[in-house]
């Protein structure tokens, strides 16, 4: 799966030279993130992607069309999407970016009508949020942010557990250990 600057975003298969499938367009916003679900089975695997209007679009990846719609499109901040996390199978997907009022890092329902999927809103992250990961085991949400800081959720209790200064500029990258014992910031610097 690829995304583009100009909003493209196509899939591939390893052994054939032309994409699958072409999701989006170019002309859209640009791509700032994009995974697949790892969660499900293989007739639901779904997509996901983020862009620089603050849009997540979700499209199922198994379609037969060559230029399917997504089946969950939604404005989630509004200025830009930077990242996001399947939480449980698509139902469940947690977003960074910035937003006006600071609500910078978010969970979303996927389940029910576009006006109700807002389950929680964090206000954190001054200038916006870069960057989320996921910690399953322990229900945790780390988000990191443009002037350096990290902040770690608890999902279940929906609060801000620790917020630390890590970096003296935006955090880029996080990465979890599979047994969630440690986790690692990259940034700008």
């Amino acid at each position: 799966l690829t995304g583009a600057q100009d909003g493209s975003v196509r899939m591939f298969e390893w052994t054939r030279p032309q994409q699958l499938v072409c999701f989006r367009q170019a002309g859209n916003a640009r791509v700032t993130r994009i995974y697949f679900n790892s969660q499900g089975n293989k007739a639901s695997i779904t997509c996901g992607v983020a862009d620089g209007e603050g849009f997540l679009s979700i499209w199922q990846v198994n379609q037969t069309t060559s230029n399917p719609k997504p089946y969950l499109s939604w404005q989630c901040h509004s200025k830009t999407t930077s990242d996001f996390a399947f939480i449980t199978s698509s139902s469940l997907v947690a977003t960074s970016g910035q937003s006006n009022d600071n609500r910078n890092v978010c969970l979303w329902d996927t389940l029910v009508s576009s006006g109700n999927s807002l389950i929680h809103a964090f206000t954190c992250h001054d200038h916006g949020a870069t960057v989320l990961q996921y910690a399953p085991k322990h229900q945790l949400l780390i988000s990191g942010g443009r002037k350096g800081y990290i902040c770690i959720f608890d999902i279940r209790q929906r609060q801000i557990l620790f917020t630390f200064q890590a970096h003296e500029s935006a955090v880029k990258a996080l990465a979890l250990d599979p047994s969630e014992d440690y986790f690692v910031t990259g940034s700008a610097e």
